[in-house]
């Protein structure tokens, strides 16, 4: 066993894709680095992999549900909701989006400005949805009581961009990893082992 999981170890890159760079690095102690590069955006995870038959399963700590943390509410005399995102890294801010409710068919969230201010219509809402463009697969909700809350000021959690694994698996296919990708929608993937 130990000699097919020393063979399994190494880097492992997305072929195919144009204008990414994606991968995984298999360690000898069963843990797992996973990065994700596009454009200016850069992803990352780790964890622990396990041998299971001709697949590789990757596990990570748990998504802890939220990517975004308030930390300042309170009221203001008018019918919006107002919200602002803060950082550090101001080039994010126009990158997250709010809405409230479902969104019907054709209805898209609300952006922020290039400060980070978003305003919403919705003074009966009681929850608050907002999603960080650079992560479109998660969505962080928040309860809210607009009777005594209407202004919010959001900041981003220190994990916004990190990728979660369960249960995530590749089959072995030569010397080389097949399978989904993580984040983009592709279910044929082929990721080279580097020599």
């Amino acid at each position: 066993m130990m000699a097919q999981t020393n063979n399994i170890t190494g880097v492992y890159n997305l072929r195919g894709v144009m204008e990414m760079a994606s991968g995984f690095k298999l360690n000898n102690d069963s843990s797992f680095e996973f990065y994700f590069s596009y454009g200016a955006l850069d992803r990352y995870g780790s964890g622990k992999w396990s041998l299971i038959n001709n697949k590789i399963a990757f596990n990570s700590k748990p998504y802890p549900g939220k990517d975004f943390k308030m930390i300042d509410s309170g009221h203001l005399n008018n019918n919006f909701i107002t919200i602002t995102i803060q950082d550090k890294n101001t080039m994010l801010l126009p990158f997250v989006y709010a809405f409230t409710g479902e969104l019907k068919e054709g209805e898209y969230p609300t952006k922020a400005d290039s400060h980070g201010m978003i305003k919403l219509s919705g003074s009966n809402a009681d929850t608050l949805y907002l999603l960080f463009e650079l992560v479109p697969e998660r969505v962080s909700s928040f309860a809210i009581d607009t009777k005594t809350r209407n202004n919010f000021v959001f900041t981003f959690e220190p994990w916004a961009v990190e990728v979660f694994f369960k249960d995530f698996e590749l089959t072995i296919d030569g010397n080389d990893l097949t399978g989904k990708h993580p984040i983009i929608n592709k279910e044929d993937c082929l990721y080279e082992k580097e020599e």
